[in-house]
């Protein structure tokens, strides 16, 4: 069984994530930050990996805290359930569009963390998306996903308009790029490396 959960506790939050990387895409998400529940649903459902979050912080604060503190839990997640990754295919990519907006994300499940986060237009990390969430929380994010997962990350925004559009394409493209990178691969029954350990 591929799954994990993390529980996290600070002064600013309190979080509980539980995920399974051979689900269907079933989530219940719960941050108290709308845009990004609506986010980490797209991102379970794409990438076909079931997950469970609750998380309560000092929202009054900031989203800051909160939205962190979540991605971190994800990647600590990922990394629990991917073990010593033996079978997996590692290597991911996917181009998704959202009617104006094309992003493009490619991953490597690597064991060093690394990203390359590019291409989003003058001003995108000023907006505020749904009242709560401010656009650069969206790099944030998965500079926080790619670093506790050790996995590399390359996230480019091709084009985009709409700041929600530009989100969430990016979001989509990490999922359709993760779930192709942790799947288990029929022809490899050891750590897909040269070095015999990722």
């Amino acid at each position: 069984m591929r799954t994990a959960t993390i529980n996290r506790q600070t002064s600013e939050s309190t979080i509980t994530l539980t995920l399974d990387l051979d689900g269907d895409g079933t989530s219940t998400i719960d941050t108290g930050v709308p845009f990004y529940d609506h986010m980490l649903t797209a991102l379970s459902r794409h990438s076909l990996i079931n997950l469970d979050v609750h998380a309560r912080g000092d929202i009054e604060v900031d989203v800051h805290h909160t939205v962190e503190d979540t991605a971190i839990c994800f990647g600590e997640a990922l990394r629990e359930a991917l073990a010593d990754k033996r079978g997996i295919r590692r290597f991911g990519d996917a181009l998704v569009p959202l009617d104006e907006a094309l992003a493009r994300a490619v991953v490597d499940i690597s064991g060093r963390p690394y990203l390359v986060h590019d291409g989003e237009p003058a001003g995108q990390e000023y907006h505020l998306i749904g009242g709560h969430f401010t656009g650069s929380m969206t790099r944030h994010v998965f500079e926080s996903i790619a670093f506790h997962a050790g996995i590399c990350m390359h996230i480019d925004v091709i084009r985009g308009r709409d700041p929600h559009h530009i989100v969430e394409a990016q979001f989509k493209a990490f999922a359709r790029a993760l779930r192709t990178a942790v799947e288990p691969d029929p022809r490899v029954s050891t750590v897909p490396s040269t070095k015999g350990s990722l």
